[in-house]
C-alpha cells in the first residue's frame, strides 16, 4: 500500500499499517521531520485526568462544532485519544510531566478542564514527528520515497489502484498500490494572511478532487486569533495554550474584550471587529504574566521579531489556519471512491463541524491514522486484472498570489454572495469548489459567516456540504 505524506497522520498510518502485516511505501515531497506537523505548537487533546472523561471531551468537542459535528466521529475521537497518547509514550514519545512525574496537561480554549498533553511546550510537533520519523526510517515494513510528490490518482474501473509521483528532477515513479491514504495536510495557505507554511495548499484535496472522489465541509475554515501580526514574521501563530496560561487580549485602550478561552471563531471575530473600529485599529496580547520559559520556539520567533513577551505587548491578527472541510471519508478513513482512504487535515468525516476545538488536530492524526492504516492494511489487495494505464502526469496546479488575495478577501471570516460568485471565476480549480460549498451554506455557523445570512439555520444541523468536480453542491445528514 502507498502513504502519501509524511506528517503526524502520514507517519502514524504508515506504522500501523506495517503492524497490520502490510508493505508500505511513505511518499514524501520534504525529508521526513520537515512536514507541516513539524511546526505544530498545540499539543493532543485527550480524558487523561481523574477529573475528566470521554463524555466530557465529547460535550466540548460537540459545542464548539456548532451543531455540524458527526457524533459517531466525535466520540470514536474523544473515546479513543487517550490511548494513542499511551501508544506514543511506548513508542518512546515523552510528553511533558509536572514534578511528580504526572503527565502536565494544558488547558485551550473551549476545552472545559484541563485535558492538552504537549512534548517540549509549544514544540510538540517537532518532538512527536521526529520521533515517529525514526521509527519509520528503519522500520523494515516501510519503504520511504522522499523527495518526491505525488502528481496524479491512478484509477482503473472506478478504483484508486495507486499513484503516479514525482522525484524532483522529473523522474516519473508509477506506484501500483492495493490501497492508498492521503495525510497530505490541509489548504489554508490558499489564504493571504495564514498560519501554515507556504506548501499547504490542498494537494491532496486537488487529488482527490480530480479523480472523481467527493470533498466535504470546505466552507468552514477556521482563522486562528493569536497569529502575529509583524512585518518582519507576520502570521506566526501565537498556540492558545499562552492564553490557557493566563495571556489577555487587550484594545488599544487597554481594555479586554472577549472571554481569551472562548471558541476560536468566537474570539476570531471579536479581534476582526475590534479592528474594524476605526481606522489604524489594533489588538495586542498581553504575555507579561506568562511564564514563556513553557514556550521557548514562541519566545524565540518573537524575539526574532524584535518583540520581547515579557515587557511589551503583542500585536495580532486572525489568520487561515485550519481546514476542518477536506476529502470526505468515513470513520475508517474511506473516501468515495475504492480503494482510496484520506486522514488527517486532508480528509473530513464530519468531526469538526464549523469549529474545531483547539488540539483535537493532533488527536484526529492519531485517532483516525491508526484507523485507516490498518483499514487499509486490511484491505489492500493488488488489483483482480491489468489496471488500465497510468495518468500521464499533469502540470502541478499551484496557486497564483491573486487566488490568495481573492480567498482572504471573498472567503475569510465573513463571505458575501457577491465576492463567493466572484471566486467561482478563479482559475485555481480548489478555490472555485471552496467557493461553492460556502455559496451553497447559505447561513452563519461557526467559521462560516455569511454576511446575509447572520444566523444558524436550524434545518441546516448535522448537514454536510459535498463538493465534486463540475457537479453542484450535495447536502448530506452524517450520523
Amino acid at each position: 500500500m502507498a502513504v502519501v505524506g509524511a506528517g503526524a497522520a502520514g507517519l502514524y498510518a504508515a506504522l500501523a499499517a506495517a503492524r497490520g502485516g502490510a508493505r508500505v511505501v511513505l511518499v514524501s515531497r520534504s525529508p521526513l521531520a520537515e512536514t507541516a506537523s513539524y511546526w505544530a505548537q498545540g499539543g493532543i487533546a485527550a480524558a487523561l485526568a481523574f477529573y475528566d472523561s470521554p463524555e466530557r471531551h465529547l460535550a466540548d468537542t460537540v459545542a464548539a462544532g456548532r451543531g455540524a459535528s458527526r457524533p459517531t466521529a466525535a466520540r470514536v475521537l474523544c473515546e479513543e485519544s487517550p490511548d494513542v497518547v499511551r501508544d506514543l509514550q511506548s513508542l518512546g514519545v515523552q510528553f511533558d510531566t509536572d514534578q511528580a512525574g504526572r503527565l502536565a496537561l494544558g488547558l485551550e480554549g473551549g476545552h472545559s478542564v484541563r485535558r492538552v498533553v504537549h512534548a517540549g511546550g509549544s514544540a510538540t510537533g517537532r518532538r512527536i514527528t521526529r520521533d515517529l520519523s525514526a521509527l519509520v526510517a528503519t522500520a523494515e515494513r516501510i519503504e520511504v520515497l522522499e523527495p518526491a510528490s505525488a502528481r496524479s490518482l491512478w484509477t482503473s474501473e472506478g478504483r484508486c489502484v495507486g499513484l503516479v509521483a514525482e522525484r524532483r528532477d522529473g523522474e516519473p515513479i508509477e506506484l501500483l498500490a492495493g490501497a492508498t491514504v492521503l495525510a497530505t495536510g490541509g489548504a489554508a495557505a490558499l489564504w493571504r494572511r495564514t498560519t501554515n507554511p507556504p506548501g499547504a495548499v490542498g494537494a491532496g484535496l486537488t487529488l482527490a478532487a480530480a479523480a472523481g472522489a467527493a470533498l466535504a465541509d470546505l466552507e468552514f475554515v477556521q482563522f486562528h486569533p493569536t497569529a502575529l501580526a509583524s512585518e518582519t514574521s507576520d502570521g506566526f501563530l501565537i498556540t492558545e495554550a499562552i492564553r490557557g496560561e493566563g495571556a489577555l487580549l487587550l484594545d488599544d485602550a487597554g481594555e479586554r474584550f472577549v472571554d481569551e478561552l472562548a471558541p476560536r471563531d468566537q474570539v476570531a471575530l471579536a479581534i476582526q471587529q475590534v479592528l474594524r473600529s476605526s481606522p489604524g485599529a489594533r489588538v495586542f496580547l498581553d504575555m507579561r504574566a506568562v511564564d514563556m520559559s513553557q514556550f521557548p520556539n514562541v519566545a524565540a520567533a518573537l524575539r526574532r521579531a524584535g518583540l520581547d513577551p515579557a515587557r511589551e505587548l503583542v500585536p495580532v491578527a486572525p489568520a487561515a489556519h485550519y481546514t476542518m472541510g477536506g476529502i470526505a471519508t468515513d470513520l475508517d478513513g474511506r473516501a468515495s471512491i475504492d480503494g482510496l482512504f484520506a486522514v488527517g487535515e486532508c480528509a473530513c468525516n464530519g468531526l469538526h463541524g464549523a469549529n474545531r476545538l483547539a488540539s483535537n488536530s493532533l488527536a484526529e492524526c492519531f485517532v483516525f491514522g491508526r484507523r485507516a492504516g490498518a483499514a487499509a492494511a486490511a484491505t489492500a489487495a493488488p488489483p483482480a486484472r491489468e489496471p488500465e494505464p497510468a495518468p500521464p502526469r499533469g502540470p502541478d496546479p499551484l496557486p497564483q498570489p491573486s487566488t490568495r488575495a481573492a480567498l482572504w478577501a471573498h472567503a475569510g471570516l465573513e463571505r458575501s454572495p457577491e465576492g463567493l460568485r466572484e471566486l467561482m471565476d478563479d482559475p485555481f480549480p480548489l478555490a472555485r469548489l471552496f467557493a461553492g460549498a460556502a455559496l451553497r451554506r447559505e447561513e452563519s455557523r461557526g467559521a462560516h459567516q455569511r454576511t446575509d445570512h447572520r444566523s444558524v439555520d436550524p434545518r441546516l444541523d448535522g448537514i454536510h456540504v459535498l463538493m465534486r468536480q463540475d457537479t453542484e453542491p450535495q447536502l448530506e445528514s452524517w450520523r
